[in-house]
């Protein structure tokens, strides 16, 4: 692949304020410039109040900068409309949370189906198909007709994982992913987004308070108040080596 072909989001200058041409108008992001590719395992890190809620929100196309520009897999997306935008984010980002919302009264197999059924409706063979194979992916192809209260946290949140692959997304965004499990899930957690990474050939970015997470991620993008402090790349390590094997798939 070419190097244009690689790159799945760049951010120019982009700016967010809130309360524009108000008395208490206040900026938050100042000026960001950010480049994510498929091959970057990234952690985004940084204090309380730093931005990175408000950063994740506008990589997520869930918000939208004041200024400057998003581009995502080439597209400008700034003057994009909300149907746009919308359809945009649905093709092309998945999303792993640290409360992993499943809709209780569905079975796992129908919470991974979920994005899908949203756009398409009656979920199709193909996509059936689909969703089966990422639950037994993430190590719970015996659990999909279990429904979220019949599963363990760790469990849920491979649900969620299985869910936010679904569409195929070149971006995997996760939002402390492992903020609400024990060490032990925590680390299982960890290794399947590597697993994720490799296998599924996407970029991931987490959002981490967890500088022991972010210390084995690849890429650590440092947000002190609004601005990029660092962004530092660990070259000495082999993404391949790091690869879970089968047997961190179970719970």
């Amino acid at each position: 692949m070419s190097d244009q072909s690689q790159e799945v989001l760049r951010l120019e200058a982009l700016r967010k304020s809130y309360n524009i041409g108000q008395p208490n108008e206040v900026e938050i992001l100042h000026g960001i410039d950010l480049c994510i590719e498929r091959k970057d395992f990234a952690a985004l890190i940084g204090p309380s109040g730093s931005g990175k809620s408000t950063l994740l929100n506008i990589l997520g196309l869930l918000d939208k900068p004041s200024s400057g520009e998003l581009y995502l897999l080439g597209h400008a997306t700034s003057s994009m409309d909300d149907a746009g935008r919308t359809t945009l984010r649905g093709n092309s980002i998945g999303f792993v949370f640290q409360f992993h919302y499943l809709i209780q009264a569905f079975t796992a197999l129908n919470n991974v189906l979920m994005p899908l059924m949203l756009t398409q409706g009656k979920p199709d063979k193909l996509a059936l198909q689909r969703a089966r194979e990422l639950l037994a992916a993430v190590g719970l192809e015996k659990f999909a007709d279990r429904k979220p209260n019949e599963l363990s946290g760790g469990q849920q949140q491979r649900v969620a994982i299985a869910r936010a692959l679904i569409t195929q997304p070149a971006l995997l965004l996760a939002d402390e992913p492992t903020g609400n499990l024990d060490t032990k899930t925590a680390a299982e957690m960890f290794e399947l987004f590597r697993k994720v990474h490799y296998e599924h050939d996407c970029a991931v970015l987490l959002v981490t308070h967890d500088p022991r997470l972010s210390a084995t991620c690849d890429r650590t993008i440092n947000l002190v108040d609004g601005r990029i402090e660092s962004d530092l790349r660990n070259n000495k390590s082999d993404v391949s080596s790091r690869v879970p094997s089968d047997k961190s798939d179970g719970e």
